[in-house]
């Protein structure tokens, strides 16, 4: 395999359009590349989770989930091209039913925070939905390849699911901070 990258500044950017894997133009705010982006942000959140101490096994987990990442970017970089497979998703199901079971049932909403690593790994999550997201938009914008982001849909998805389940698993037991339902205007007052 030859350099990939033998120049980061070509300039060819600077007008506001990029170029797709496929030899085409668009801008750097159309759709496609919104979600390659949005893909990015997600792998780069999931590289500094990586940087807190995780178990080993969760660590070759989302090493893995990063390379799916990259072939998802792949994927919205050269139109048509598809580099997931349905083993990425599966994987993410058996992970997500392993890793719940080991948990505590949740009987109230928690907030993100705890470890630092929980936390990270709830920044994951929110980053994972804004991708999902925004592969809907680009699903709506280029409904001709539709078909080829419902596997994408679908991981991202799951990413969400597993991510909420970590950012669970790497707090300590009674580190997690529920959400007080109570709405202000029925609580007590409080006394001065």
């Amino acid at each position: 395999m030859g350099h990939r990258l033998s120049a980061i500044t070509t300039r060819t950017g600077d007008s506001g359009t990029t170029g797709l894997g496929d030899g085409s133009r668009c801008s750097k705010a159309a759709p496609r590349v919104d979600a390659l982006g949005e893909v990015d942000e997600l792998n780069a959140h999931l590289g500094l989770l990586l940087c807190e101490p995780v178990p080993e096994e969760l660590r070759g987990l989302l090493l893995r989930v990063q390379q799916d990442l990259f072939n998802l970017g792949g994927e919205l970089a050269v139109p048509g091209m598809s580099l997931l497979d349905q083993a990425a998703l599966e994987r993410l199901d058996q992970a997500i039913a392993a890793h719940n079971a080991a948990l505590p049932p949740l009987r109230e909403f928690i907030l993100p925070g705890g470890s630092r690593a929980a936390a990270q790994a709830h920044v994951c999550r929110t980053v994972a939905r804004r991708a999902e997201r925004s592969l809907v938009r680009l699903r709506e914008h280029e409904p001709d390849g539709a078909e080829g982001l419902a596997l994408a849909l679908r991981l991202l998805n799951r990413l969400s699911d597993l991510l909420f389940v970590l950012a669970r698993l790497l707090n300590e037991p009674g580190a997690e901070t529920f959400w007080d339902h109570q709405r202000a205007d029925r609580r007590p007052p409080s006394s001065p």
